[in-house]
């Protein structure tokens, strides 16, 4: 028998109604901002991410799915190397959103020459090749959104408090969330700033591993957000960006805590928050959730320069995203339930194969009233009928008999109270309808 792969999950029932009412959430706040919905093909070229994650990166250099199709495996597991590939022959399973929408947006010129920000929203499944643990799956679900033509301070603000507004409406409580912020600087002050880290680094080489070593040639940056205690450590004492930021960094860094105030949103600066892509500039931010345990529940920052790396026009950006599945565990650890209500259900019993006809028709009607409606379908007694009633809980049953059929009435059970009364067909699905509501 087939298994799902280790680190994937099946989605359904209330697991499924909880991603549902993510998406639904995320569709009515975004769309007070004025946010569309974009969803982009789950594989792309691999050079997509290269450009646009980094090749520094452990996403890209551990963690991204590659794809081969059938026809090509042969011939790349004979030449043992992918140099003789075309570009779009080297595809991979989208590992995180933003790249692959700012592709969209230059191949589609979304955001013109003069033209007003690109706005989007998504809500897709990502791949990475994690060893599968708490939080961490191979593959996890994310809503995300881009904001691609906007340089004002004002949007990063308006980004990370339309974020915390979408964390309070699927219920967390605002007391137990941590948001954290930097700015990472931009082209103009980041390369010196890098070079006093790479410095530091080498200087400490004695104390840091061996994947801190290799990234001090390659992004320093990333030696701040290592998983190794020790590092860690050591990392405390590097120099921090926020005193080394250039002076139109710094005001705007300063506009935005600024518009963060006004706005009465409570954070704290963390100088050594970098984020784990290379697209990265200026704001960064994460938000966390006492207690929870499952590490950042979303996070994202300005990426000014990712346009031109996937072959467009300079165009300023700033996103976010966020986790369903860390999600879903920060807010169980709180005792809240993401998912929604399991929906009312109404079902249709007929006493015998006589009635099968009057079933189907009120069954019919029902559904065309927007009623979610069962019915037996394997020739079960009137009995089991209101078993499998139950069992799909059921709020109301309707009951079909020979006298039922003969006068043109149904019979209206409510399942808690077991009370009934009878109405003519012809008004079943107004009544049913004003009993629902």
């Amino acid at each position: 028998m087939g298994q799902k792969v280790q680190g994937t999950e099946d989605l359904y029932g209330s697991y499924m109604r909880a991603w549902q009412h993510m998406q639904d959430v995320a569709r009515e706040l975004f769309g007070a901002y004025g946010f569309d919905m974009i969803e982009t093909p789950a594989i792309e070229q691999v050079d997509t991410f290269v450009h646009g994650i980094g090749e520094s990166t452990d996403v890209v250099r551990k963690e991204m799915f590659r794809v081969v199709s059938g026809a090509l495996f042969g011939d790349l597991l004979e030449a043992g190397t992918e140099a003789g590939l075309k570009p779009r022959q080297r595809m991979a399973m989208r590992p995180e959103g933003t790249a692959g929408v700012v592709r969209a947006a230059v191949e589609n010129n979304l955001v013109p020459q003069g033209a007003a920000p690109a706005k989007l929203w998504y809500a897709e499944a990502m791949f990475r090749g994690e060893r599968p643990q708490k939080g961490r799956l191979r593959q996890f679900h994310q809503v995300g959104v881009e904001w691609l033509g906007a340089s004002d301070p004002a949007s990063d603000a308006e980004c990370i408090i339309m974020l915390m507004e979408f964390f309070k409406r699927l219920g967390f409580d605002p007391s137990k969330l941590h948001l954290y912020i930097n700015s990472m600087g931009d082209g103009e002050c980041r390369p010196a700033y890098r070079d006093k880290v790479r410095a530091f680094i080498l200087d400490h080489r004695d104390e840091m591993c061996e994947d801190c070593l290799e990234r001090a040639e390659i992004n320093p940056l990333r030696a701040f957000d290592c998983k190794n205690p020790h590092c860690h450590e050591v990392m405390a004492g590097a120099p921090l960006v926020n005193d080394h930021l250039c002076g139109d960094c710094a005001e705007h860094y300063a506009a935005v805590k600024r518009y963060l105030d006004e706005a009465g949103v409570s954070y704290t600066e963390d100088p050594t928050l970098v984020r784990g892509l290379d697209y990265y500039t200026r704001t960064v931010f994460e938000v966390e959730v006492e207690g929870a345990g499952v590490g950042a529940i979303g996070g994202g920052g300005r990426y000014d320069g990712l346009m031109e790396l996937e072959g467009g026009k300079p165009t300023p950006g700033i996103g976010f995203a966020v986790g369903f599945e860390r999600i879903a565990l920060a807010l169980a650890s709180q005792g809240v339930e993401l998912a929604t209500p399991e929906p009312a259900c109404v079902y249709v019993a007929g006493t015998g194969a006589e009635e099968r006809d009057a079933v189907f028709s009120a069954t019919l009607a029902l559904r065309q009233a927007g009623v979610r409606t069962e019915a037996d379908y394997q020739g079960r007694s009137l009995k089991s009928q209101f078993k499998q009633a139950d069992k799909l809980h059921a709020t109301l049953c309707v009951v079909l008999g020979p006298d039922e059929v003969a006068a043109g009435i149904a019979t209206i059970r409510d399942m808690d109270t077991h009370e009934q009364v009878q109405v003519p067909m012809d008004k079943l699905a107004e009544e049913i309808v004003s009993r629902l509501r």
